[in-house]
């Protein structure tokens, strides 16, 4: 799955951001889905809270994925679990349109996307204590420790969305990065409305629900480790 929401460098005293604006090509069939299916399966952003049933038209677990990339998993889940509605979240354009021609192709009426910034749609438009779930699926490392300042996983990104869960809501994180899933780890271990819900108190192993990407897939016959955490609201 591709990366493309990113924490672009916060500091102390400055708002903070979800990601870093990565451009690629946008495919006919990519600009054909914008064009023809965000504004049927798109939810506009707006500076008020919003209720999601009423964008989905039912009164069912609420999901929010932050940064699906091209949105191979996305689609996948909302497929698999069709009780449950998912809300995507990204800002690069190639995966937005990729993602509306899934869910156009297979008629998918619970899952919705936003194309603008995370952390602006938590802080603006999210109730607290409204929201069932967090997935967030390989986001980008930035492996250079000069460079850890923007990762998305940071102490007051995890208190925003520990205060957009329901109690007994989750966080679910993955990373094929050993360094940041000690990273994620160390971070969710120190907020005291989260939970921990592995037996060991570290790492889980994948839930069914989250389907391996072709990347992961080669990733893990090459020997490569992937790390799922999954932490749930007190």
């Amino acid at each position: 799955m591709t990366e493309d929401i990113l924490d672009n460098t916060p500091q102390i005293r400055r708002e903070i951001r979800s990601f870093v604006l990565r451009q690629g090509k946008i495919t006919k069939g990519q600009q054909n889905a914008l064009e023809t299916f965000l504004p049927i399966y798109g939810v506009d952003y707006q500076e008020q809270l919003i209720n999601l049933n009423h964008a989905f038209k039912r009164d069912n677990a609420k999901i929010v994925e932050i940064g699906f990339g091209m949105g191979h998993a996305t689609w996948q889940i909302a497929k698999a679990n069709p009780d449950k509605d998912y809300l995507g979240i990204e800002v690069h354009l190639p995966g937005v349109g990729s993602l509306l021609m899934e869910i156009a192709e297979h008629d998918l009426q619970n899952l919705r996307v936003i194309r603008h910034d995370a952390v602006e749609v938590l802080k603006k438009m999210i109730p607290d204590n409204s929201l069932d779930g967090f997935h967030i699926f390989f986001p980008d490392p930035w492996h250079k420790k000069r460079h850890h300042k923007r990762r998305i996983i940071q102490p007051e990104f995890v208190e925003l969305l520990a205060s957009k869960l329901k109690t007994g809501g989750y966080i679910h994180l993955a990373t094929d990065w050993e360094d940041y899933a000690i990273w994620m780890l160390d971070i969710l271990n120190v907020n005291t409305a989260l939970h921990n819900t592995s037996p060991t108190n570290d790492y889980i192993e994948r839930p069914d629900y989250r389907p391996l990407t072709k990347f992961e897939n080669r990733g893990l016959k090459l020997g490569h480790g992937v790390w799922d955490l999954v932490f749930t609201k007190k």
